[in-house]
């Protein structure tokens, strides 16, 4: 509007003093100023198109034989998954784990698969495995350590496992010209915000599990621009099954809640049990992330995944114990530093993937509860001998022998049963690449 009056009295422009021309400039860059504002609250307020997916895209699926991929994390529970889901699509796959929080028991006996032991924060190491045991098509990278809460109180050791580490592992597959990096992220990243998480919507993460998460979405995307690294990421949210760490008592709450049980303890709940999560069942997410790398029109794409229903902790509570055949018995904590509740979006890799329906929860904790029948009590605790920082831990969480460290260490040698293992099986050391 004060162009156009400019335009009509532009005779007016000729007689003007320098100071009312200046006072007239203000005003247009003040206007033009508030309609850019405008535009972009608005934008990002009002519903995206990317948010419709009525219509889906789709590609021809990539052959699968011949190609030969990098599974991160393979012993752990949702790589110990990806990596069985890659090797029976007929992929060649390549799985390593630093065995700080893994198992031997979980890593896939495919004729299509093999081992090693590495540590991916290990520069060197990445580079005699992708030099011995490459080239390599994709890298799917899910080594992590993946603990919300407890990221608070170890912050140093979550970013160099969770962003340094996923560095070091990018650095070599643009290095060595890999096609695809598939990275799992996680629904952390998102925060506290409302109802419901759509990938369209901006992340504001509240932990620094979350943080490392983000960051390292957002390094994939400037590797893309700069490097032409194509990536596909995924955002699982509360995944559960077989293969899952159950003696971690610091993260995977349907996890906890077995174990719990299996030692004849009472379910703990931190606070009133009324906050919501959805859980999702394994197999409703490791075969998605298998196949991403070979569908084209899911490069360069951020997907949420897992299920869509949600359900309070004390509903969860009552569901495991049904599916593990026990009275269901519930103690409350104080409440701690959370998210309260959190609806997902997995509308868009519906769309994308043309996936079915979940898993039901109960079909789910029932095929769980039986895996963990068969081999819960043989799990030990995986647990920090040190911490970062102790202030403001939630109570059960501190031990008597807990302490804390300006530099933590926390590796193969915390895993009881991994060493074990290894004592048995592997008496002239871990084979290497």
């Amino acid at each position: 509007f004060f162009v156009r009056d400019v335009s009509v009295h532009k005779h007016k422009l000729e007689t003007m003093t320098r100071q009312e021309g200046a006072a007239l400039q203000k005003r247009v860059v003040a206007a033009l100023g508030i309609l850019v504002i405008v535009w972009l609250v608005g934008s990002h307020l009002r519903p995206s198109n990317k948010d419709d997916w009525s219509t889906c895209p789709s590609s021809e699926p990539l052959p699968a034989n011949g190609k030969k991929v990098l599974v991160t994390g393979a012993a752990g529970f949702i790589g110990s998954h990806v990596a069985k889901a890659c090797a029976e699509m007929g992929l060649h796959v390549v799985g390593i784990d630093d065995m700080s929080g893994g198992f031997y028991e979980n890593v896939p006996s495919h004729n299509n698969m093999v081992f090693f032991k590495g540590d991916v924060k290990d520069a060197e190491f990445l580079e005699r495995l992708f030099k011995k045991q490459g080239p390599f098509d994709y890298v799917y990278h899910l080594a992590a350590y993946a603990a919300e809460g407890l990221s608070h109180f170890i912050p140093s050791y979550n970013y160099r496992n969770n962003l340094v580490a996923s560095v070091e592992v990018l650095n070599l597959a643009i290095k060595h010209k890999v096609k695809c990096f598939v990275f799992t992220s996680s629904i952390a990243v998102y925060g506290a915000v409302p109802d419901d998480m759509a990938e369209s919507v901006t992340p504001t993460p509240e932990d620094p599990y979350g943080v490392s998460k983000y960051a390292m979405e957002l390094h994939l995307k400037s590797a893309h621009e700069m490097h032409g690294m194509e990536y596909v990421i995924f955002r699982p949210h509360n995944v559960y099954g077989p293969n899952q760490n159950i003696a971690d008592k610091y993260r995977n709450v349907v996890g906890i809640f077995m174990n719990q049980i299996v030692h004849k303890k009472p379910l703990t709940i931190f606070g009133d049990g009324k906050q919501s999560r959805s859980f999702s069942y394994i197999d409703d997410v490791a075969p998605v992330i298998a196949r991403s790398a070979l569908l084209p029109h899911a490069r360069n794409q951020i997907f949420n995944v897992g299920a869509d229903e949600s359900f309070s902790l004390n509903d969860l509570a009552a569901a495991v114990s049904k599916a593990m055949g026990v009275p269901n018995d519930v103690k409350h904590l104080d409440a701690r530093k959370e998210v309260v509740h959190s609806a997902v979006s997995n509308a868009k890799v519906r769309c994308f993937f043309k996936l079915k329906d979940p898993v039901s929860l109960a079909d789910g904790l029932a095929k769980t509860a039986a895996w963990v029948k068969a081999i819960g009590k043989t799990f030990l605790p995986v647990e920090f001998a040190n911490v970062e920082i102790i202030q403001n831990m939630p109570p059960s969480w501190v031990r008597s022998d807990l302490g804390q460290s300006a530099a933590i260490v926390h590796d193969d040698k915390d895993n009881a049963r991994a060493r074990e293992f290894e004592q048995k099986h592997f008496p002239n050391g871990v084979p290497q690449p």
